[in-house]
């Protein structure tokens, strides 16, 4: 789970604020028990006292901590501070601990760490940023493996070059996308996957099945239509300035994510500078190891021709190809609900 120096800082404020929100729900909780029950205010007040003179004995090496504890305890009618404070609350009809520290997760006590590992809650923070980053958090609860249903696809339809029928093709091609999400990272396989095909048949819900897994496992996934990168990609690199661009988009980010997502390549308003920004992300992200997966309507041929040959050249080198087959599936779902 490898995150950048900018995304630690960002769950470091998150810890923070629950940090700042939980003291004052402790600030609260004080206040409601001192005005309810006024011996509470005394009894912390005196342990305060003897606290404080507990450390001035010791510094001066007067006295020792066993006659203050006795102290302590006299101060509470004989009886542990702590036990003492916990009577009184519940004689009052507060919780026992309605006093103790609030913490939004005791093992590590909103620190993020244990010992020298990251807490759980830390990890979890890291997947719930990497859902807000992809872009993807609310799609993905709809759009998962969980939810691939083959039935939208015709299995009497026979795809000429295979022979076999358009459910069968896409029924594949999930397991396919299933087993690269599976295998993500592991050296099995090149971490690069294509999904053309005409549009309708699922294509993007695919590369959200793979985003999600991948996210669940802690890996980062960023999710672009090439419309909108490329677009993002031409106002970074000309005259945008930071006033313009408050967010401050990170160009280096799109080759330093686990995994790059590349939404209807082609779609997009093609010139040179998308020929030569395609080039250079997908070459980045081939030489540092890390994966991409694009889905569009054209075949490796057409993206050569489009964009350039060696833009194609690597596809075919480095990409898992996936073709999709079958009629438009969104079609298909209104006519059936119409029937």
């Amino acid at each position: 789970m490898s995150i950048t120096n900018s995304q630690y800082d960002a769950i470091m404020r998150v810890y923070e604020k629950r940090r700042i929100d939980n003291h004052h729900v402790e600030e609260e909780h004080r206040a409601a028990a001192y005005k309810a029950v006024p011996a509470l205010a005394q009894l912390d007040r005196a342990v305060a006292s003897l606290s404080v003179q507990t450390v001035r004995n010791s510094l001066s090496q007067k006295g020792d901590s066993s006659s203050i504890h006795s102290l302590l305890k006299e101060a509470c009618g004989g009886i542990e501070p702590e036990k003492k404070r916990r009577q009184l609350l519940e004689a009052h009809g507060f919780a026992p601990d309605y006093l103790d520290p609030v913490y939004s997760c005791p093992v590590c006590r909103d620190t993020g760490r244990v010992g020298r590992k990251h807490c759980r809650c830390f990890e979890r923070e890291v997947v719930s940023l990497f859902y807000t980053q992809s872009g993807l958090s609310r799609v993905l609860q709809k759009e998962n493996f969980d939810t691939f249903d083959d039935s939208v696809y015709r299995d009497d339809l026979i795809d000429e070059k295979t022979r076999k029928s358009s459910k069968e093709i896409m029924t594949a091609a999930c397991r396919t996308c299933r087993r690269f999400a599976e295998d993500y990272g592991k050296g099995a396989q090149k971490d690069y996957l294509l999904l053309s095909g005409p549009a309708g048949l699922g294509k993007t819900f695919l590369t959200h099945c793979i985003a999600k897994e991948l996210i669940d496992k802690g890996h980062s996934v960023i999710y672009y239509s090439a419309g909108v990168l490329f677009d993002t990609l031409a106002k970074s690199r000309f005259g945008r300035s930071q006033e313009e661009d408050p967010d401050g988009f990170d160009d280096a980010y799109l080759s330093g994510c686990d995994l790059l997502i590349i939404d209807d390549l082609g779609t997009e308003l093609t010139n040179s500078f998308v020929g030569s920004a395609l080039f250079q992300l997908l070459n980045s992200r081939i030489v540092s190891g890390r994966g991409i997966v694009i889905s569009t309507n054209l075949s490796p041929l057409e993206i050569g021709r489009i964009y350039s040959d060696r833009i194609s050249s690597r596809i075919i080198e480095n990409f898992t190809l996936i073709r999709a087959f079958g009629e438009d599936i969104r079609i298909r779902k209104r006519i059936g609900g119409r029937m």
